[in-house]
């Protein structure tokens, strides 16, 4: 049984006040929530220490929103998975559409950041999508196989077992569109079946969360359908209430 995962994805965004009144806004809907579903917070690097000195006696867990290839050395302005690790995080997303675009991220590169951050104890969150041209072609699979197969290539399949996977149609990121249900629940379908066609006991193990604007309203339904185990949440995460009903969602549907 797949334990839903609600992860909050803050991006660019906080203040010293605004992430201490969030975090201790979350810490009863994460303790609720357990042990039927988990809740957890990616934050800016410079946050992260606040969030384990807020968090760190509660069911909330939390990560960050990228990490390096490197554990240490002349890399100026990147992050350690080892560092990230001393600071209480559990998790580490890799391959954001973001990253993938702003800073020409390829899936190769991308998979070196979800195996450095696997072998320094951090859970990746690997996050695949397509573009809205690649989704109006129909090419939606095309791209989300070939992001996997990076992974899968470099770390083997058998490394799922301690991952996360999170499907983001960048046509529905920041943009108010969200799939509906049922074409989130075939993407997420989709990517498990390709998964079990090199082991389908990791398959179906593998938790696989959508990414794409998902809110109050629309959580009940994405997380009602068979393949998805919960969200990665953006701007929605940054408002306790909304974040705190889609948590709920989450438990009503574990």
């Amino acid at each position: 049984m797949r334990t839903p995962l609600v992860m909050g994805n803050w991006k660019l965004n906080g203040t010293k006040d605004s992430v201490t009144a969030l975090v201790n806004d979350l810490l009863q809907p994460a303790n609720e929530a357990a042990p039927k579903a988990e809740v957890a917070v990616c934050a800016p690097a410079v946050f992260i220490g606040m969030v384990e000195q807020l968090a760190s006696s509660s069911k909330l867990q939390w990560g960050s929103e990228d990490c390096d290839i490197h554990t240490q050395g002349a890399f100026t302005g990147e992050n350690s998975p080892v560092m990230l690790r001393e600071f209480g995080c559990t998790y580490a997303i890799v391959g954001h559409s973001e990253r993938r675009d702003y800073h020409k991220e390829s899936s190769e590169y991308v998979a070196q950041k979800y195996k450095a951050a696997q072998e320094n104890g951090l859970i990746p969150v690997l996050c695949v999508g397509e573009s809205e041209a690649d989704f109006d072609a129909g090419r939606t699979m095309d791209v989300v196989r070939e992001e996997l197969k990076a992974v899968i290539d470099l770390c083997g399949i058998k490394s799922f077992e301690k991952a996360v996977i999170a499907y983001e149609p960048i046509w529905a990121i920041g943009t108010g569109k969200t799939a509906t249900p049922e074409i989130a629940q075939k993407v997420h379908q989709d990517i498990r079946e390709y998964l079990a066609s090199f082991d389908a006991e990791v398959a179906a193990g593998v938790r696989i969360l959508y990414g794409g604007s998902c809110n109050a309203k629309t959580a009940p339904d994405l997380f009602s359908q068979k393949d998805i185990d919960g969200g990665l949440v953006g701007g929605a995460s940054l408002k306790a209430a909304d974040f705190a009903a889609i948590i709920k969602a989450a438990v009503d549907n574990a």
